[in-house]
């Protein structure tokens, strides 16, 4: 909430500081100021301004690559009508609604976004979102140690590494411990028979930083036997169009990154976080909680229902302060959602798959390759590979491809191991160059040696 100032207001503040003005506040020392006039280029007609704009962003070499990465950040076909609707001056300009008197048309937004992860996850809530998938992870942590009373958290080693991070280093400020449970030969996670009943939650990704879909089912009936939470993160939205729901799994929190549902990779971001929770847990969510009423005319309203942030209540029951709302990512998901409907979502998914699996086996027909784990995947896969990964992805880039994701930067015993990934925008054609690069570079290599 911005309060202005009258012009009484501000002389009454100068002459409490002692300022002649507000541009003397401004104004650099003299031994600082810039002397004579700035080298600068002249002022441009607007069309060859854009030319000159549209020439620099053409020396961005990635923007023209052919690329199979994936590991959180995934490149899906965005409909015209969502930038359309979405950077609509009404929207575009706004911010995070934190009043009550927020317009309807950003309260009715959110609550269809809610809706939106709601049916995407099974969940009986969700809130308005939150920063991206690594936040949403540690807002999911934090309400688990909150309804347990426990400070122990066992993550699985296939949760996005990234994310983990980001847990730790909450973590350690909150005096929250950290255990990793390993996976097995199938990419999946290791869970044990019992946790211990000093574990407040047990986190699994599905599917995982590996590609695979993991056991959560598993997970969450290992902890349910020992009176802790179970957390399933999910940072390939697009995925819980055609696997089970995380409360089909028996889970009690689902939270994860909506990035792939409308929002470009955008080298990192801005993404779009969701937690969603059962009933039971409502009122530790973090942020705030669209609801939808009746005006005193009868006619459909939306309020902001649950605000758990410290700046609406007293700090010792704030669920959170860390957390905010994405409005205007969290709206362009939601028109996505809406633009592609139930079935389009299902198709789209399934087209993800199809790639998945041609490029899967145009890689293990290269000789020298092969898929890492046997288990099942949704869109990528682990591929390994006779070069060093690192070093040859550093090869194909210099043919024009981005070939995944060397897992040794996050795994170092990973060394020939390379996380690939597919989506609806992967051609046929693609996807054979890719094959028959892989091929000419090994041999290259071989030569060399």
């Amino acid at each position: 909430m911005y309060t202005p100032h009258t012009p009484q207001d501000i002389r009454a503040m100068l002459e409490v500081i002692g300022a002649p003005s507000l541009e003397a506040l401004t104004d650099p020392p003299k031994g600082l100021a810039i002397k004579g006039e700035l080298d600068v280029a002249p002022a441009l007609p607007e069309a060859e301004a854009y030319a000159h704009i549209r020439a620099m962003a053409d020396e961005n070499a990635a923007a023209h690559m052919t690329s199979f990465l994936g590991a959180g950040a995934y490149r899906h076909y965005q409909p015209p009508a969502v930038p359309y609707f979405a950077f609509r001056s009404e929207f575009l300009t706004s911010y995070t609604p934190y009043q009550a008197e927020a317009s309807q048309g950003s309260l009715q937004a959110i609550f269809e976004w809610q809706t939106y992860i709601c049916l995407l996850t099974g969940m009986d809530v969700s809130n308005a979102s939150v920063y991206d998938g690594s936040t949403a992870l540690v807002e999911g942590v934090i309400m688990a140690a909150q309804a347990t009373g426990r400070k122990r958290v066992a993550v699985s080693r296939a949760v996005h590494p990234l994310y983990r991070r980001v847990l730790a280093t909450y973590a350690e400020g909150m005096g929250i411990g950290i255990e990793e449970l390993d996976c097995d030969a199938s990419g999946r996670t290791l869970v044990p028979r019992s946790i211990g009943d000093e574990i407040g939650a047990l986190v699994v990704q599905s599917p995982n930083f590996f590609g695979a879909i993991d056991a959560v089912g598993e997970a969450a009936a290992a902890a349910h036997r020992a009176g802790a939470l179970a957390i399933h993160v999910c940072a390939e939205a697009l995925s819980l169009a055609v696997l089970k729901t995380p409360r089909e799994l028996g889970v009690d929190i689902a939270v994860g990154d909506a990035q792939s549902f409308g929002l470009p990779v955008g080298y990192g971001g801005p993404y779009v976080g969701f937690v969603a929770t059962t009933k039971e847990y409502v009122r530790r969510l973090p942020g705030r909680l669209v609801g939808e009423t009746h005006d005193v005319d009868g006619r459909r309203a939306f309020v902001l229902t649950l605000q758990g942030r410290e700046q609406h209540i007293r700090r010792e029951l704030a669920s959170s302060n860390i957390c905010t709302n994405q409005a205007l990512c969290a709206l362009i998901a939601t028109i996505y959602l809406a633009t592609v409907g139930r079935k389009g979502l299902t198709s789209i998914a399934s087209a993800n798959m199809a790639n998945a699996r041609a490029l899967a086996r145009a890689i293990g027909a290269v000789p020298g390759f092969g898929i890492a784990f046997d288990g099942a995947y949704f869109n990528e896969f682990v591929a390994r590979t006779p070069l060093p990964a690192a070093e040859l992805c550093a090869r194909l880039e210099k043919r024009g491809i981005l070939a995944g994701l060397p897992l040794s930067r996050f795994y170092p015993e990973l060394v020939h191991e390379l996380l690939v990934c597919a989506t609806e925008l992967t051609t046929p054609a693609q996807i054979d160059d890719f094959a028959n690069a892989l091929a000419q570079e090994c041999k290259h290599a071989v030569a060399a040696v």
